[in-house]
């Protein structure tokens, strides 16, 4: 099955300026702006505004270092441990990109909060990007949560149900006790901090949270710190999931 992720733009295709730094591999789109507001970027020599539309025949500098596009197809299983920030922000002293250290370009999917460990992933395509984080797609995320309160029948159906926070009230979802003072969620949507904020509404504290599955592709026994390419039936699932979600309008 040919997979539409697997294509790259042609060199003459003209794009917005933070996709096709996105799609090279070098940041998020959000960053991409960040960047370019800074003035850290530059077109043919000029440096660059918001909303400048480049392709691939145009030169483009980040730091004055040359934009190429990134060929090959990377996506990692990364166990991000406390204290790192998944930012591509260099000047970040806890950034995930040092952290990693990987030896190509590659940039986090999305976020898990500082204070949080667990499976986050990685990719120098920016259309898996957009795949994943679609607000739409409905993909799941499964979390480990570990509270400062004994767990009660009445908070497992709340958290279930929906709790109101940030002005509106989260998704139904799957949420199984685990032990006292642990259990297991499923997400459907990625609201800032939303697990910790559905626990503060209803008088708990988490004290350790743990996502332990993205999509179809699990943390598993990855150590903390460590990270894994994705790579076969698993790769493949997961780029399929990816791209159904893209055709919907």
């Amino acid at each position: 099955m040919k997979n539409d992720l697997n294509k790259k733009k042609n060199i003459g295709d003209d794009v917005r300026i933070n996709k096709l730094l996105s799609d090279a591999g070098i940041c998020s789109r959000r960053e991409g702006d960040r960047l370019i507001e800074a003035g850290r970027i530059t077109v043919n020599g000029r440096v660059a505004v918001l909303g400048d539309r480049v392709s691939y025949s145009d030169e483009i500098r980040v730091d004055g270092k040359l934009v190429s596009r990134e060929e090959e197809q990377i996506i990692l299983a990364f166990n991000k441990p406390v204290g790192i920030e998944c930012t591509a922000d260099r000047d970040n002293p806890d950034n995930i990109i040092d952290y990693i250290n990987y030896h190509k370009r590659v940039y986090p999917i999305g976020r898990l909060d500082k204070n949080s460990q667990g499976l986050i992933l990685m990719t120098n395509d920016g259309s898996i990007v957009n795949g994943i984080l679609k607000a739409s797609s409905y993909h799941e995320k499964e979390y480990h949560v570990w509270t400062d309160k004994e767990l009660t029948g009445e908070f497992l159906e709340a958290m279930s149900s929906g709790v109101h926070i940030l002005d509106t009230v989260t998704r139904p979802c799957e949420v199984k006790k685990i032990d006292r003072h642990c259990f297991s969620i499923v997400l459907t949507q990625g609201l800032n901090r939303q697990i910790r904020r559905m626990c503060k509404a209803l008088g708990y504290n988490v004290v350790k949270l743990k996502r332990i599955r993205i999509m179809n592709v699990l943390l598993g026994d990855l150590p903390k710190g460590k990270y894994r390419s994705v790579e076969g039936e698993e790769r493949q699932k997961l780029l399929e999931q990816i791209a159904n979600n893209l055709k919907v309008k």
